[in-house]
């Protein structure tokens, strides 16, 4: 590659060069390069191009110009280039020649000349997380008598009060979807990440509902979607019948006031718009494609109103569903969000409207992946502060006490894949991980949250050091957590800072795997590099790896049976020294179909498979309450007993592994 367009691109956090989930050094094509640059408004389409603008890079970053977002840890320093004054966040004003190291947590304002620009001290680290244990649950897939066609939030509310012992519950993404049908299925591919999916609303959990007359309950009682002929949940009937169900009720509702929080509204009025013109705003009249536009700012009335009642009830409904659980409720944050969504109209400015984020090939999904959201693109985030990043994560904290954040490597680096050009040839874009690490640690700390991040996959060490070093858990996943030789590393030898668990809901289930379910599934639609002899050559010498590793463990006899190995998956998991560990429901139940298939999208009905069981069931299950027992009463991990613990997620050259972020 040329040398200046390498220049360039290293100027901008693009990156010429990988290591892939083999440990092999990987050069990126050029034309992938200049493609990811033009996506940061960089032209490097020509030679002359790429010196201009190489030229253009080198005079931004001489000088003293300070960048527009400084972040400092507390209890540390920094040196400025002349005197400044910093305007705390409770309005106190002091001028100073560098930043002290007793600066308060917070967001700050500094005035350098004639430049001012945001300043976040951040904290060195989070309270140690509890030990404890707890559920990994999609919730969707959760049916009952009071549920309309998947799983909500009064599911969510019985399901945690049933779950005595338990310390926390991991949610799929309950992200808002633009309300205009057809509705998306996949939790990760959301319109917004700063508000809620009202698919999730318990109608008849409202007081609204509650205070109805009988004859206007049975109107709202008729609208109950009839079970899906294929089994399969159907998102766009729930939708429907949950939106008309609320506006039947709203006239019922309490007067709601369109000044009290800007941000909904604005979202509200986005909820409007699309109702009106379509769920892509980029097909909208010009005059609303932008949010601060005047005709947008002068729209009121009662469907911005009725809009606004929606998220209130849903934030009522989470915020009762935690029940008592000691860490409470974690909820999942999606890489990135649809481009034609709510987000990506509101926060144009600060995303890469033009990039697709996916993730490079790697040893589960061969081809690639493109998952199609879009991402922040780092320079405008340091130009405004951080402050969309930031106020996403406060509107999360409001009703989560924890937040796990899905391919948590974004906070260092992301994959843009141009447009036409396939995943696999795409390229890293590197974030500020002081920044992304540090905002999301002060905003969890204000609200008392546990983070968790999930660095499976082709991660670099940097990324679980710094969830260590700020106390923030890593992901240990049975399937990924190997020795140098691609065994399965012993219980022993598992992280402390880390959630535990069999598998994720982008890999096979428990009972899939041990009946090789995945290779199957996957040689059908075509999913496999190679032929599929291999692959379940490759997938048997996996399952023996596995049951040999319980064996020496002493938790398999030589004639178990499916259930037995499930058990023991768990007695594994409960010995280890991971803070957290948590059991699936769908490797509980046997369940063999695994949630999503990465790398598909109508071939697999990907998000859309229920449980084979309604909640009375599912509670009443006998593995259930079995596994809930062995992880309820699993020891305390004795002081200094495992130092040194190994990476969560290390995976050996070709044993496998991926990055799990949704397709």
């Amino acid at each position: 590659m040329d040398t200046d367009l390498v220049a360039l691109a290293e100027a901008h956090g693009v990156a010429t060069r990988y290591e892939n989930w083999q440990r092999q050094e990987t050069e990126v094509a050029p034309e992938s390069v200049i493609g990811v640059l033009g996506m940061l408004g960089v032209d490097a389409s020509t030679p002359a191009a790429v010196r201009t603008s190489l030229a253009e890079a080198r005079r931004r970053d001489s000088g003293d110009r300070l960048p527009g977002t400084i972040v400092v840890r507390a209890g540390s320093g920094r040196a400025l280039p002349g005197p400044a004054e910093v305007t705390l966040e409770d309005g106190t004003v002091r001028r100073l020649d560098r930043i002290p190291p007793d600066l308060p947590l917070g967001w700050h304002r500094l005035r350098h000349g004639d430049r001012e620009v945001t300043l976040v001290v951040v904290p060195e680290q989070l309270p140690e997380p509890p030990d404890t244990w707890g559920w990994m649950l999609q919730l969707y897939t959760l049916h009952s008598a009071g549920s309309w066609g998947m799983g909500d939030l009064g599911d969510l509310r019985d399901f945690v009060a049933g779950s005595a012992g338990a310390g926390l519950v991991v949610l799929n993404p309950l992200h808002a979807i633009t309300p205009v049908a057809p509705v998306p299925a996949s939790p990760y591919s959301p319109s917004s990440r700063r508000f809620a999916n009202l698919l999730y609303l318990r109608v008849t959990d409202t007081a609204e509902y509650r205070r109805a007359a009988p004859e206007l309950r049975q109107r709202v009682d008729a609208l109950r979607p009839a079970p899906a002929p294929d089994g399969l949940i159907d998102y766009d009937a729930v939708f429907a019948a949950k939106l008309a169900a609320l506006e039947l009720l709203w006239p019922l509702a309490a007067p709601v006031g369109l000044d009290r929080d800007p941000g909904l509204t604005d979202f509200a009025r986005f909820c409007v718009l699309a109702e009106e013109h379509g769920p892509d705003w980029r097909e909208w009249p010009a005059e609303v494609r932008r949010p601060d536009a005047p005709a947008v700012r002068a729209m009121d009335g009662d469907r911005i109103a009725f809009h606004i009642w929606i998220q209130e009830l849903l934030e009522a409904q989470f915020q009762a569903a935690a029940g008592d659980l000691p860490v409470g409720i974690v909820y999942d944050l999606a890489v990135a969000v649809e481009p034609s969504g709510a987000d990506g109209w509101l926060l144009q400015d600060v995303l890469a409207m033009e990039a697709r984020t996916g993730a490079p090939p790697d040893a589960f999904n061969q081809l690639g992946q493109e998952w199609g959201g879009v991402a922040w693109r780092p320079d405008r985030l340091v130009e405004t502060g951080y402050a969309a990043y930031r106020d996403m994560l406060r509107r999360i904290f409001r009703y989560a006490r924890g937040l796990r954040v899905d391919h948590v490597a974004g906070l260092w680096r992301l994959w843009w894949v141009p447009s036409g050009l396939g995943p696999a040839n795409g390229t890293y874009v590197h974030y500020d991980p002081e920044a992304m690490l540090g905002i999301l640690a002060l905003e969890a700390y204000r609200a008392g949250a546990v983070v968790i991040g999930e660095d499976l996959g082709t991660v670099m060490p940097v990324v679980t050091e710094g969830l260590q070093r700020t106390n923030m858990l890593g992901s240990a996943v049975l399937w990924f957590t190997r020795d140098d030789e691609g065994g399965y590393r012993p219980s022993a030898g598992y992280p402390r800072n880390a959630l535990a668990s069999v598998s994720t809901h982008d890999l096979p289930t428990a009972a899939g795997f041990l009946a090789g379910e995945q290779v199957e599934v996957r040689a059908a639609l075509g999913q496999l590099a190679g032929p599929v002899e291999e692959e379940r050559e490759s997938w048997r010498a996996d399952r023996a790896l596995l049951l040999e590793r319980l064996r020496e463990e002493g938790l398999l006899g030589t004639d178990a049976g499916t259930e037995d190995v499930v058990v023991a998956m768990h007695e594994f998991l409960a010995r280890t020294p991971c803070r957290m560990v948590t059991a699936s429901l769908h490797d509980v139940l046997l369940e063999r179909r695994q949630p999503n298939l990465p790398g598909t999208f109508d071939e697999y009905p990907n998000w859309r498979i229920p449980l084979g069981r309604d909640l009375t069931e599912v509670m009443a299950d006998p593995l259930l309450r079995k596994v809930a027992g062995i992880l309820g009463s699993r020891p305390q991990p004795l002081p200094g007993r495992h130092p040194g613990a190994a990476r969560s997620g290390q995976i050996a050259s070709g044993s496998g592994g991926g990055s799990s972020s949704s397709a």
